[in-house]
């Protein structure tokens, strides 16, 4: 048995059986694949997968004990890659990041450019995605490191760790009645057109799930993934707004109200993930340490070996 089989064998699993779609992404022949899987299972003594005559229908039992163990094999070959580099390329190569568009946008340009001064040899490789692109860009050794508020603590195969907790806010032009009051309520804002988040993007699902335990229904007229066009379509007065509120901190213009509406939305956990059992390089502790000052490179370290929770943050 060798590597190409495991691979072969593992993109025919993650390809959702399809043998063709495999070939093209390890830049194969079908046949080839084909041949490569039954040579395998021969040496093996069992079927990795059930057929319907030259089809794959599904993973068998055994299968998916040998998808298990070919995932292992195929981390820790990734893992000797990166000590070789570590050790031989004297802190230099590629960080790549998978986050979404509001963490690359207002939370990561100091920490990537504080790293940067750090480590001069370092390439970053920005990846903006949705939070579940975001988990599955980390498993399949994509990016090193994710950034986002939701998903990610949902995947078991990934380290999750709390990063920073932040609220919603209210946007609304200086001129609007809502602008003049201290303390907004959801009936205030169930009679509004409302602009704001993708319901899988930037904590969306708090919004949804307040209104609802009110039995309010929201008159949502714009939905976006990124805070700039949320403010844009306010300042055209579309609507009111909705948005994470690190998206305004450094915003130049004065002619938009902000109100805090955490009350109404509660806190948000935004959350860095790595690969669980992938070795990490020095710059990607020193980048996580940057994001935060409750992580350090020891904590990250337990954390992925299975030895700190949540509350030790």
């Amino acid at each position: 048995m060798n590597l190409h089989q495991f691979r072969f064998v593992q993109e025919a699993a993650r390809r959702n059986l399809n043998l063709t779609e495999a070939a093209k992404a390890l830049h194969t022949s079908q046949p080839g694949v084909s041949k490569a899987i039954i040579e395998l299972e021969e040496e093996l003594g069992v079927d990795v997968f059930a057929r319907h005559g030259k089809r794959l229908k599904r993973i068998t039992e055994p299968g998916q004990h040998v998808l298990k163990s070919i995932e292992v094999i195929m981390r820790e070959v990734g893992n000797l890659k990166r000590i070789g580099e570590q050790f031989s390329a004297q802190d230099s190569g590629t960080l790549s990041i998978a986050t979404t568009h509001t963490q690359a946008r207002y939370v990561l340009p100091v920490p990537v450019a504080r790293l940067r001064e750090a480590y001069p040899k370092v390439n970053i490789s920005l990846h903006q995605a949705t939070p579940h692109e975001v988990a599955r860009m980390i498993l399949d050794e994509v990016a090193e490191i994710g950034m986002a508020t939701e998903s990610l603590a949902d995947y078991p195969e990934l380290v999750t760790l709390p990063c920073y907790e932040w609220q919603h806010v209210l946007v609304v032009p200086n001129e609007h009645p809502l602008a003049q009051k201290e303390r907004i309520g959801l009936e205030d804002l169930a009679h509004e057109a409302l602009i704001t988040y993708h319901p899988s993007f930037t904590g969306r699902g708090k919004i949804d799930q307040a209104f609802a335990n009110r039995k309010l229904q929201p008159r949502i007229v714009l939905e976006a993934i990124d805070s700039d066009v949320i403010k844009t379509y306010v300042r055209l007065g579309l609507g009111i707004g909705i948005v994470a509120e690190m998206a305004m901190r450094d915003d130049p213009v004065g002619d938009l109200a902000v109100r805090p509406v955490g009350h109404l939305f509660g806190q948000s956990v935004a959350r860095v993930a790595f690969k669980r059992g992938a070795y990490l390089r020095n710059f990607v502790y020193k980048f996580a340490e940057l994001l935060s000052d409750r992580l350090s490179r020891d904590l990250i370290a337990r954390a992925m070996s299975g030895h700190v929770n949540d509350y030790e943050l």
